[in-house]
């Protein structure tokens, strides 16, 4: 009896230790633009490692502010990030999120709050920014009809 106390103790732990990662892809249509609504309670490197990911995958956006989102704003994204300390700083959390028109289209949510036991909480922001994006931001055609004659 005490040695199942122990696994379950054992995987409990564990389990409460762990980083996820979840990703609902936003499918932006071709040279669609994205409106980045600024999050200045953020660090500045976020929306800069945000947009450059932006431009490697060639989608067009701007940056706008979120008391004034311009109406043309078809497609837009809120950001959020924190960074914690445990014997060095590092991103425990970051958001990404996709509106069509005011409707959720993606997310994107990395969260390492629950992996105090685990250094692989400590991370480079950038490169997983990178991955958030990429993963996050999947670019469709416009759709065409063929007509078949014959």
């Amino acid at each position: 009896m005490l040695k199942k106390l122990s696994i379950l103790a054992a995987a409990t732990f564990v389990s409460a230790c762990s980083i996820t990662q979840n990703i609902e892809p936003a499918h932006i249509t071709k040279g669609s633009e994205l409106c980045i609504i600024e999050n200045t309670k953020v660090k500045e490197g976020f929306l800069k490692e945000f947009r450059s990911s932006l431009t490697s995958k060639g989608i067009p956006h701007r940056v706008v502010s979120k008391t004034s989102v311009p109406e043309s704003c078809e497609w837009t994204s809120t950001y959020t990030a924190r960074w914690s300390w445990d014997l060095a700083i590092y991103m425990s959390y970051a958001e990404i999120k996709v509106f069509h028109n005011g409707i959720p289209s993606g997310e994107a949510v990395y969260d390492s709050t629950r992996g105090s036991a685990t250094m692989s909480k400590f991370i480079d922001a950038e490169p997983k920014i990178r991955e958030l994006v990429n993963e996050l931001m999947k670019i469709e055609l416009a759709s065409l009809s063929f007509r078949k004659y014959g």
